[in-house]
């Protein structure tokens, strides 16, 4: 099964979005079917509440998804706190330390700056955004 760490741009688009085939909003939706494991850390779901509610998306819908997130995701403990290379936005550690500390498969992003460290971090985890991580979800389904 797959493993993913979603950027804090990710889970806004995702609850931001109106659009009933939104690729962001489709990423939430399996993982609320169980079809893969997202990783998180309370840094991360500080960062999330944080910048929705700075993008004025309504508190109940924030306090559902967190609560969401503990019960069903997997709480990533930070053991290792080394990151090679290290990113140009340091709030993009959180989620790599995650990723590497989580054994995540993907770590899905809209950052240019998270995405530019993709064949820097292959041997570990994939870093893509929403539509390349949904393909690798379907092939998984594949018997």
């Amino acid at each position: 099964m797959l493993r993913a760490v979603h950027d804090t741009n990710v889970v806004l688009a995702a609850q931001r979005t109106n659009h009933p085939s939104s690729p962001n909003r489709e990423v939430i939706e399996r993982w609320l079917r169980g079809e893969y494991t997202l990783l998180y850390t309370d840094d991360m779901l500080a960062e999330f509440a944080e910048k929705m509610l700075a993008h004025a998306v309504p508190r109940a819908d924030i306090l559902r998804l967190l609560a969401s997130i503990r019960r069903l995701g997997e709480k990533v403990f930070i053991a290792a706190f080394h990151v090679r290379p290290y990113p140009a936005d340091e709030d993009d550690i959180a989620f790599l330390l995650c990723a590497i500390n989580g054994a995540a498969s993907h770590l899905v992003s809209y950052d240019d700056d998270l995405l530019s460290l993709h064949d820097a971090y292959l041997s570990e985890f994939i870093i893509c955004q929403p539509i390349p991580f949904l393909a690798d979800l379907l092939k998984q389904a594949k018997p």
